[in-house]
């Protein structure tokens, strides 16, 4: 029995200090080294302190900001923690609920906005962490966020053109806006 546990033990102790020390040594030092941005959580910066992350959405629910996906997270939206989409079926009545009560949300935000919804307005991501919005998503709440801020829609819209963002390479995914830095452009323009 000794001749068998002292070579599993040493085995043991090695494994453990190349994949839980090395490896993810060296790994975070690349990344630093290569993506450091990345590598540190992707954060927005403002006057010294970190207000979020380009990464994950935030909850802005007044009609002066532009309003991300909704979050499927617990205890509250876009919780890093438990990151996870609500696993609700397209024919499961609580998301078609869930579903209803958005779209009455938006149209009591804007009443006078008769253009369809888009969809990612009224749907979570998978990850429920999601901090971008199609730009159709972005020109719905155009107007809205104009008349809160009392600018000119034009220069809202030009916004959202500025931060539209292409697809990853030319290729992947499909265009997109990211809503903080939207938002956070909008608070610089006044």
């Amino acid at each position: 029995m000794k001749s068998l546990l002292r070579p599993a033990l040493s085995l043991f102790v090695l494994l453990s200090i190349i994949t839980g020390l090395a490896y993810p040594a060296l790994v975070t030092g690349i990344a630093q080294a290569v993506f450091p941005e990345a590598a540190n959580g992707s954060l927005i910066v403002k006057d010294g302190k970190a207000i979020g992350s380009r990464l994950i959405g935030q909850n802005f629910t007044d009609p002066k900001y532009f309003w991300g996906r909704p979050s499927a997270t617990s205890p509250m939206p876009y919780n890093a923690a438990s990151s996870g989409g609500s696993n609700l079926g397209p024919l499961n009545p609580a998301l078609a609920d869930s579903v209803k009560a958005r779209i009455a949300a938006l149209r009591a935000a804007d009443p006078g906005n008769t253009a369809p919804v888009p969809a990612d307005l009224v749907t979570a991501s998978a990850s429920g962490l999601d901090p971008h919005i199609s730009p159709a998503a972005a020109a719905f709440q155009a107007d809205r966020v104009a008349r809160a801020r009392n600018i000119d829609p034009a220069v809202v819209r030009k916004l959202i053109d500025q931060y539209t963002e292409g697809r990853q390479w030319g290729v992947f995914g499909e265009p997109r806006v990211n809503v903080l830095a939207l938002n956070l452009a909008l608070d610089a323009y006044r």
